[in-house]
């Protein structure tokens, strides 16, 4: 089955080709144009000036993508597009562009939600990442939930029910998943997603966008050993709602508490010691939070699999922090994360998405109509 999936939420436009056979993938091509030096110079990501990129580069990137796979579209068995959520006019050149290839390539369409894209990106079978996916088992454990028998199935390497920490630029969600397409969301964001504290605080500190890699960046330089005189000598910043009873986020205060900290030592802007403190106080604060959230949830709900799934996951010290605490705290949980390259935004995980959807489908030929029908939202609900 050759799969081709689009991707254009936000500011990457992205085209990728897959193979399943035998019951494994093929990433055939995953070709992204990337907006970033555009959206830069603005500080942050214009939804207008994003569609009008999407609308020059979707042509090309598509075209790219098939002939980097050496197919034509005769030989494209299904297309999967993100249809939400995202910045609508951004959504709606990738949708709309999906439905056009639809209608005229006669192929079936299924529209993903973007989440559920970074969701299994971590089902992307990988040599170089050491936890690959057998998909024979997980098609035939896909097909036991259909027939109401049990998840459970020996052998397969991504066991349910699993427990997936989502954290991106607009996102940040710790969802349940007791089989596959199947999602509990046990606790969200109440204000800023973690991604969107990054980039603001990145601001604040004059660091420029994107703020999460440039923040990771500059928390490495950070020495302990650095002192700015007796009025500051150490700097702390809160961990918001690390205490609550629940498994809800708040990342809002965590910004505000940079922003007063900068403004009470603006002279220090310019030292990079004070600045690469702040960077890894902050960083270290939003890891806190996340990883102590995500064991509390685990030990409550009992996860055989725990997964980290977005682009905030491609952060270092989360990846590390978070698989330290799940061997010391779930020695029976297994740990999960997506390549880097699968992490940020991509077309690979919405075709990989589309196709335990497409599996799922009893009416698969009317999915040759969803042209018609298919519709974009900036907020659509994961289910």
């Amino acid at each position: 089955m050759i799969i081709l999936g689009i991707e254009t939420s936000c500011d990457e436009t992205a085209c990728a080709i897959l193979e399943e056979k035998n019951g494994s993938f093929s990433v055939l091509a995953n070709i992204v144009s990337s907006q970033i030096a555009l959206h830069s110079a603005w500080g942050g990501v214009v939804p207008n000036l994003a569609a009008r990129e999407h609308l020059k580069n979707i042509l090309p990137v598509i075209n790219e993508a098939l002939k980097k796979a050496k197919l034509s579209s005769n030989e494209i068995d299904l297309i999967t597009v993100t249809n939400g959520p995202g910045l609508i006019p951004a959504l709606l050149i990738g949708v709309e562009t999906a439905k056009t290839l639809s209608y005229l390539w006669q192929k079936p369409l299924i529209g993903i939600h973007h989440i559920e894209g970074h969701i299994y990106a971590n089902f992307i079978p990988l040599e170089r990442n050491k936890v690959g996916v057998n998909l024979k088992s997980q098609i035939s454990n896909l097909k036991q939930i259909q027939n109401s028998k049990s998840e459970k199935e020996k052998g397969e390497e991504i066991k349910f029910p699993i427990l997936c920490l989502v954290v991106s630029g607009g996102h940040t969600q710790l969802i349940f998943m007791k089989k596959h397409l199947h999602y509990e969301i046990i606790g969200e964001t109440l204000d800023d997603a973690v991604g969107e504290a990054f980039d603001k605080t990145a601001r604040i500190l004059g660091l420029g966008y994107p703020g999460g890699p440039v923040i990771s960046t500059k928390a490495t330089e950070w020495t302990s050993n650095v002192h700015f005189g007796h009025s500051m000598s150490k700097i702390t910043l809160p961990r918001p709602m690390i205490s609550s009873k629940d498994f809800n986020f708040s990342f809002s205060g965590l910004k505000t508490a940079v922003l007063y900290l900068v403004k009470k030592n603006e002279k220090l802007l310019s030292d990079k010691n004070f600045v690469s403190a702040v960077c890894h106080e902050f960083q270290s604060a939003v890891c806190d939070v996340l990883i102590s959230k995500t064991m509390r949830a685990a030990k409550k709900y009992n996860p055989k699999t725990i997964m980290l799934a977005g682009g905030v996951s491609a952060n270092t010290q989360l990846r590390q922090q978070l698989g330290a605490s799940v061997k010391d705290e779930l020695p029976h949980a297994s740990y999960i994360i997506p390549d880097i390259s699968y992490s940020v935004d991509n077309a690979v995980m919405i075709a990989v998405a589309g196709f335990f959807r497409y599996k799922s489908e009893k009416n698969k030929k009317g999915l040759r109509d969803n042209w018609k029908k298919l519709a974009t939202s900036a907020n659509l609900k994961l289910n």
